[in-house]
């Protein structure tokens, strides 16, 4: 459903002019969705989930048994987690990396088995910026020092993320060139890889989202000061993955819709930006999650939490959004999506969970549409 599509209408019918609703017996979140020459089966996305588990930014069969099972678990949907333009962007060292042709025919291997199966490969791309250069979560999400194989980070400005993490070195134009430079050809290894969309990581904290907000770019430059600077750097990323992507594959872009903190960027920066970008044309949705970019943000974690921002930057600007965040239930999902809040849901630790999430949401929405690989027709969810 785009923005603006309804889901059901009414007629008057005959002697009495009874008023008679028409209902649409499929539930939305199982009705297939197009954006540019790319369709899916339904409006289901795994999230970008890190697993942390690649040795030189190569993927490996944790990846392909990871992404594998969630695409015969029927997601509509299946992206990588996110995958960095240089070693130094990583968050970890055992992050995915795009930078040299070894890792595009890893992830090649991926996109082809994750399509096999009927759902649409997605890939993320990204740079941790002064996030870069942390220890694992299970080994503790800290700072690592050179010992322990970190390395210098870079960002917006030398503000550091937290008290005991690194100062990162400011990029200067060059630098900013370089990471556009870096990004191109990233985006260049994702369309030989066979990638059906691209989304470009601007949230959580990590170096696009460091350009926007005013808690982490005291820039004096064109880069930092106003809005219209402090978009820039992303504007400059928009342009550049478009110059690689082809037109016929749609481009989203996960945003952190809001900082959750005062002076940071807010929703109403959000909506500003959405609205240019759909004037603009070339990111096709809107991934709207929010935080990470402040240790100070005050979050109010619950079941939906972040559906409203998502509505509301569908609403205003009338650019397609994608909902993520505790929406675990089935019921929920299809209230989002049939309230017109969202146009796709993402779903991130209910898939870690449970890869096959879509088959037991279709049986509890029934879902009549829905086709399963036979080789699970056994399974007592039918």
């Amino acid at each position: 459903m785009t923005p603006g599509e309804k889901t059901t209408d009414s007629r008057l019918s005959g002697e009495n002019s009874r008023r008679i609703l028409k209902r649409d017996p499929e539930p939305t979140l199982f009705k297939p969705i197009t954006f540019r020459g790319v369709s899916a089966r339904n409006r289901i996305m795994l999230s970008s989930m890190c697993q942390y588990s690649a040795s030189d930014g190569l993927a490996n069969d944790w990846h392909l048994v990871h992404l594998g099972a969630r695409a015969t678990g029927g997601a509509g949907f299946i992206f990588t987690e996110a995958v960095h333009i240089e070693p130094r962007g990583r968050i970890t060292p055992h992050c995915l990396g795009l930078w040299n042709d070894a890792q595009r025919d890893q992830l090649k291997r991926i996109a082809g088995f994750v399509g096999e199966q009927g759902a649409v490969p997605g890939i993320q791309l990204g740079h941790a910026g002064r996030k870069a250069s942390v220890g694992r979560p299970w080994e503790g999400t800290r700072p690592l020092s050179r010992d322990e194989g970190g390395w210098d980070v870079v960002g917006a400005c030398e503000k550091p993320y937290a008290d005991g993490w690194g100062r990162p070195e400011k990029l200067d134009r060059d630098g900013i060139a370089r990471q556009l430079d870096l990004l191109g050809a990233a985006t260049a290894r994702a369309r030989e890889a066979g990638f059906q969309v691209l989304e470009l990581h601007g949230a959580h904290g990590y170096l696009i989202h460091q350009f926007l907000s005013p808690l982490s770019n005291d820039r004096d430059d064109d880069y930092g000061g106003s809005f219209e600077n402090r978009i820039r750097f992303l504007l400059s990323s928009i342009a550049v993955v478009r110059s690689e992507w082809p037109s016929d594959r749609p481009l989203f872009l996960r945003i952190s819709a809001t900082d959750w903190v005062e002076g940071g960027w807010s929703i109403e920066d959000s909506v500003r930006l959405a609205k240019i970008l759909k004037q603009a044309g070339d990111v096709d949705l809107i991934d709207c999650s929010s935080g990470g970019n402040d240790p100070r943000q005050q979050i109010p974690i619950h079941p939906g939490y972040q559906v409203p921002l998502s509505s509301a930057v569908r609403n205003a600007a009338g650019i397609a959004t994608g909902a993520v965040g505790l929406l675990h239930g089935p019921d929920l999902a299809e209230a989002v999506l049939a309230n017109g809040e969202a146009d796709l849901i993402i779903l991130g630790r209910a898939l870690l969970a449970d890869p096959v999430w879509p088959l037991r949401a279709a049986k509890a929405l029934k879902t009549k549409s829905v086709h399963w690989p036979v080789q699970y027709e056994r399974s007592d969810i039918f």
